[in-house]
């Protein structure tokens, strides 16, 4: 699994490591914005072109496929540095590095403030599209850091679930699925608190305040298609927290499956 310590990284340390033949920078974000400029040397994926919705043994298998395929063809290897970053520290780039920490790779960083905070800071931008060197990826499946729709239904009473969303998702007043409301024993705590005026995500002790749950509980969280959950197992991750799944499938799953409970 990823070390801690090196899920984030800075503008600084990031401007200093650009001319890196090991550096891999993926940019998140739609293509349109990443040709309008972007940072040197980074390649474009949209992640948000990648939701998924089925969390059955056999669609986690097809997942995992499909991921394979991606992280192959951006050029992702055991020996790159991979950093992704968005606008922020955002939800694209969390669920890039969930990814990779999925498939076990050792280094895999979120550009803390996104190009938000590389912007303000004056550093370089370019605007030519920079090409992929396809690799052969495999990773090793981290099981640990994933669930599923059968997991959690049989664990309702024993997780602590966390619902990213915003609070009129979670209470059902905006409905983005066949039912509205949220998965029982679930508590709401939106992604958007983990992450400062400035883009960056808080401090330890101002995270460690919003999530006020034992280190060791077992943690699952979830949005609509596990992008905001992704940020929020990162800023799980970066306190401490020893075992939190994502909920792959997420609402767009749990709330079209009119046999899961909902509240």
């Amino acid at each position: 699994m990823c070390k801690i310590s090196i899920m984030i990284i800075t503008t600084a340390d990031l401007e200093k490591n650009l001319n890196n033949p090991k550096l891999l920078l993926i940019d998140t974000r739609s293509s349109k914005e990443y040709f309008e400029g972007h940072i040197p040397g980074a390649v474009n994926l949209d992640l948000f072109a990648f939701h998924w919705f089925d969390t059955s043994q056999q669609g986690i298998t097809s997942f995992n496929i499909q991921i394979q395929k991606i992280l192959s063809f951006v050029g992702v290897t055991s020996e790159k540095k991979v950093v992704f970053y968005d606008d922020i520290s955002g939800m694209l780039a969390a669920r890039g590095v969930w990814l990779l920490m999925y498939f076990s790779h050792p280094q895999a960083m979120i550009l803390d403030g996104g190009i938000k905070k590389w912007k303000n800071e004056n550093l370089p931008l370019e605007t030519k599209s920079n090409q992929y060197t396809p690799s052969k990826f495999s990773g090793k499946i981290n099981p640990e850091l994933i669930a599923g729709f059968e997991f959690i239904k049989k664990n309702l009473n024993h997780l602590k679930i966390i619902d990213a969303r915003t609070k009129e998702e979670y209470n059902g007043s905006i409905v983005r699925a066949a039912r509205g409301g949220h998965i029982p024993n679930s508590i709401n705590i939106d992604w958007n608190y983990n992450i400062k005026d400035d883009g960056t995500m808080k401090k330890d002790e101002d995270l460690s305040k919003l999530y006020n749950i034992p280190k060791d509980a077992p943690i699952v969280t979830y949005c609509q298609g596990a992008y905001r959950a992704a940020n929020t197992f990162l800023a799980l991750k970066k306190i401490g927290f020893k075992n939190v799944k994502v909920y792959l499938g997420s609402w767009g799953e749990w709330g079209n499956n009119l046999e899961l409970p909902v509240v």
